[in-house]
């Protein structure tokens, strides 16, 4: 049997594949156990200090797998539980203070927009679309999808897309906030080549997290990930305990002092 999810390490890096590729990369329950596992296994693993989330085949995440749904769901409590396997896996991405790139080529929809959310750097490919189309099937959004998309993109364009069947365009998703940046492959080549080109380029992204300073980078997207749940007060106090903690770090102490020599030279 083939794993739904692949998962390596290599320097630091862990690559998160979605492997569904028949079903678009849709989550039915073997995937939503196995995307809860391994995403818990990587964020707890002291020799990862970035992730990266692939897919198989020729789209990112077509969300939850409908057929499955309609052939082995007898009820609604059965989505539900199996919607809390899967927002385990998205809590330990989220919460975690490890950042998160996503190479999400070809299609994302439904659910799998909380799977492109996840990530704290989104890279889609040039032809790539995202939309919602929940409401096409007599479902409400879930995945996170509702406590992510304003917050991404603004609360009238996330209306906008969960009451409308709209797909974006990837210029569309770069340009509403949803995602960093839009690749295309070489000129004249097809959707494979787009695909290897987007994992490329967030596998860039990972690396040069990598080669700098990636605790302070992983604290950085913690601090702005968590602010909703602090006052104001609270946040600007976390801001100043987090800086004196990595301060103390031995990373941080040859930097500043790279930083200082470096900036005393050049004002000779």
């Amino acid at each position: 049997m083939t794993d739904p999810i692949l998962s390596t390490v290599d320097h630091g890096l862990a690559r998160l594949t979605l492997n569904r590729p028949a079903s678009l990369n849709a989550f039915d329950a073997d995937l939503a156990h196995a995307w809860r596992d391994v995403t818990a296994e990587a964020v707890a693993r002291d020799d990862v200090r970035a992730i990266l989330l692939d897919a198989s085949g020729r789209a990112f995440c077509a969300g939850g797998d409908v057929l499955a749904m309609a052939s082995g769901m007898g009820s609604g409590e059965d989505i539900t539980a199996l919607a809390h396997v899967i927002n385990e896996g998205i809590l330990s991405l989220t919460t975690s203070s490890i950042p998160v790139v996503a190479a999400a080529h070809g299609t994302t929809a439904g659910g799998g927009l909380g799977i492109l959310m996840c990530s704290d750097y989104a890279v889609i490919g040039a032809g790539s679309k995202i939309g919602s189309l929940y409401a096409n099937i007599g479902l409400t959004p879930d995945l996170s999808v509702t406590a992510q998309l304003a917050r991404a993109i603004g609360e009238r364009r996330a209306l906008q897309l969960v009451l409308q069947d709209r797909m974006l365009s990837a210029d569309e998703a770069v340009e509403w906030g949803l995602v960093a940046e839009a690749v295309s492959g070489p000129e004249g080549t097809d959707a494979d080549a787009e695909a290897d080109a987007v994992r490329e380029r967030a596998e860039q992204v990972a690396r040069f997290w990598l080669k700098g300073a990636a605790g302070a980078y992983g604290q950085a997207k913690r601090l702005i990930r968590s602010q909703p749940a602090r006052t104001f007060a609270e946040q600007v106090a976390e801001e100043a305990r987090s800086i004196g903690e990595a301060f103390d770090t031995p990373d941080a102490k040859a930097r500043v002092a790279a930083f200082a020599a470096a900036s005393s030279k050049s004002a000779r």
